[in-house]
């Protein structure tokens, strides 16, 4: 058995208790992490983004009784809870917007003032124990300039921000951003694609649910800019062969390439790589970045999803 490693979270809590933003290592990507109920550090964190204000924010909780202490959870979002969230066997990476409970405290910057909150239980070890020490929920978009590329390592968030403390946990596991899906009344709508697909949603819960459409006039989840994801260069999807300016990223055997999502065609393991290579892309001395073409199903919706708001 793998013995595990021993962090200090003492300096980390302080600075949270300090009204301050950390590094904060998750499954899917690094956090900007801070006091969810503090106005004064949910603002540092848009700040220190530069995210417009009325992109609300992920708020990372302990477990499912901690979020029912911030929104309200009908029986779908207590389903999708009880199967997706962390200490469940089947734990993945899904964010579920509820009703907001009124006056539990999570400053109303980082729901945009919204009637909604997005709530979430990383499913990560590190992230799950700053979250128990803490003792409060943790406002944690993606440890990047807002619009930029995720980061996945600690050293990516050290190159956006190299002044900001970092837990340093290693490579996420996921690395690509939570599925979101909003438990509207009796209508489930998915807003934002992601590990867990639409299918593994609708399997646990026997049920359909909707796409939401991308607007930026009435954005009720994070991730759902238009522009979004982007890296400095630009992008260009489903290119099957390259031209010689260009840092290519491949995937599966018909489309090779140095970097390669996956060799194997695996659409899990691209995701964990995209950011990844995409980071390394864009330090490349190249005029653009040109990618394989990615399946549209499954997993493969939310790399898509991902590719296109950088690409646009």
């Amino acid at each position: 058995m793998m013995q595990k490693t021993i962090f200090n979270l003492d300096p980390m809590i302080s600075i949270l208790n300090a009204g301050k933003v950390i590094g904060l290592p998750t499954d899917t990507v690094y956090g900007l992490a801070a006091d969810a109920r503090s106005d004064c550090a949910v603002a540092e964190i848009y700040a220190l983004k530069s995210r417009p204000s009325f992109n609300p924010l992920i708020i990372h909780v302990h477990d499912l009784q901690k979020a029912q202490l911030y929104g309200h959870f009908n029986e779908d979002a207590l389903r999708l809870a009880h199967y997706f969230w962390a200490p469940a066997k089947t734990a993945s990476a899904l964010t579920i917007v509820v009703p907001y409970k009124n006056a539990s405290g999570i400053s109303s910057l980082a729901m945009a003032g919204l009637d909604t909150i997005a709530l979430r239980v990383p499913n990560h070890p590190l992230a799950l124990d700053v979250l128990a020490k803490f003792d409060g929920p943790l406002a944690a978009p993606s440890a990047n300039p807002s619009n930029y590329l995720s980061p996945t390592t600690a050293n990516h968030v050290r190159a956006a921000f190299p002044e900001l403390p970092i837990l340093d946990g290693g490579a996420c596991t996921l690395g690509i951003e939570s599925t979101i899906i909003w438990c509207q009344d009796n209508n489930l709508v998915l807003l934002r694609p992601g590990i867990v697909t639409q299918q593994d949603i609708e399997q646990v819960l026997e049920k359909t649910i909707t796409k939401a459409k991308t607007d930026n006039t009435s954005i009720r989840s994070p991730g759902a800019l238009k522009k979004h994801y982007a890296p400095k260069k630009p992008l260009i999807m489903n290119v099957k062969t390259p031209l010689p300016g260009d840092a290519y990223i491949g995937f599966g055997p018909d489309y090779p390439s140095a970097m390669n999502l996956s060799e194997t065609g695996d659409l899990k393991e691209a995701a964990g790589n995209l950011f990844r290579y995409l980071h390394t892309a864009d330090t490349q001395n190249k005029q653009r970045i040109a990618i394989a073409p990615i399946p549209d199903s499954g997993i493969g919706q939310a790399i898509n999803d991902r590719l296109s708001r950088g690409a646009k």
